[in-house]
């Protein structure tokens, strides 16, 4: 359960879940359909991600920020997240694949996750949400 916000030049993504674990999943699945449709993107290539921060919200802009390099540097695209929290610790891993631009057409670069509109809140009962506004 993701989708997009509007904010002026850049773009917002949420992710919402039964967990915090998922929203943060589903908050990287909304940053994968910023760049492309998520569905376009197989599973073929699973990459670990490691971060720390000294809070959840803090962890959120890490955790994407972490996406955003191994997509840059690997040249691949995620579709599929996995996140588990150990203290103020994210272990997550990446599914995805090479970048294949004629059957991706990646619409625009995401160049970070912000601070800007981060939060991270729980609706009763215990649907979790995560969001934050990427650069593009």
């Amino acid at each position: 359960m993701w989708r997009h916000f509007p904010h002026e030049a850049d773009i917002g993504v949420h992710g919402s879940g039964e967990s915090l674990e998922r929203a943060f999943e589903e908050a990287a699945v909304a940053m994968t359909a910023v760049i492309t449709d998520p569905d376009s993107v197989a599973c073929r290539e699973t990459v670990a991600v490691t971060c720390e921060a000294p809070d959840r919200e803090l962890l959120l802009v890490d955790w994407l920020n972490a996406l955003i390099y191994e997509m840059a540097t690997r040249r691949m695209l995620f579709r599929h997240f996995k996140v588990e929290f150990e203290g103020t610790r994210l272990h997550g891993t990446a599914c995805g694949e090479a970048i294949d631009r004629a059957r991706h057409q990646p619409a625009t670069e995401v160049k970070g996750a912000t601070y800007t509109a981060l939060t991270l809140f729980e609706d009763p009962p215990g649907m979790w949400h995560a969001q934050c506004v990427v650069d593009v």
